[in-house]
């Protein structure tokens, strides 16, 4: 079940002021190079957690409704269910009345019981229904658990040293290990 990630975080983990005061960079040089690695650190960070840090919209893809009603969500934390479809033939979409879905956030990976009787099967037997998802911790940095914006600054800071290395000498400090394991979703 594909997951397709339909508009990114509204912001980062990191600001560039306080990436680059973490980094200890006074001058404006690098800017467009430090804004580009934030990005990068965060996604790798959300990599390593199977995380969503800063709220992001994604759209699952379905073939039909599953037998036992649940669809394990790709995307954690799973905060709100906002759209679901059903395509046709044409790819025309029909809306689905999203009180026909609960939501499980408080487990991860998140949960959605469809109830089946409620929602009619699809049309078309390959990508006929269409769930748009929030995941995220929150809208804000502040929302994202503290030891994961230690994470983001980690890994900066990794790719900003070591931005001309390659191999085993730019693999990550084994530190971050410890920052992300007890935020790593397992899979299902």
């Amino acid at each position: 079940m594909p997951a397709l990630l339909l508009a990114g975080p509204a912001s980062e983990p990191l600001t560039l002021a306080e990436a680059k005061a973490y980094l200890r960079v006074d001058h404006d040089a690098e800017d467009a190079l430090i804004t580009s690695m934030i990005t990068a650190a965060r996604a790798s960070v959300e990599t390593l957690t199977r995380r969503a840090l800063i709220d992001q919209t994604w759209r699952i893809v379905r073939n039909a409704w599953p037998a036992s009603g649940l669809i394990p969500v790709p995307v954690s934390p799973l905060r709100t269910l906002d759209r679901a479809v059903r395509l046709d033939a044409t790819g025309a979409e029909t809306e689905l009345p999203l009180d026909a879905f609960a939501l499980d956030t408080a487990r991860l990976p998140g949960l959605i019981r469809v109830e089946r009787g409620r929602v009619p099967s699809p049309e078309r037997p390959l990508a006929g229904l269409a769930l748009d998802i929030t995941a995220g911790h929150g809208p804000a940095a502040t929302d994202v658990p503290a030891p994961l914006i230690e994470a983001v600054r980690l890994v900066l800071a990794h790719f900003y040293e070591h931005r001309d290395e390659t191999g085993a000498s730019s693999a990550f400090p084994a530190t971050l290990g410890a920052l992300v394991a007890p935020y790593r979703v397992t899979r299902l």
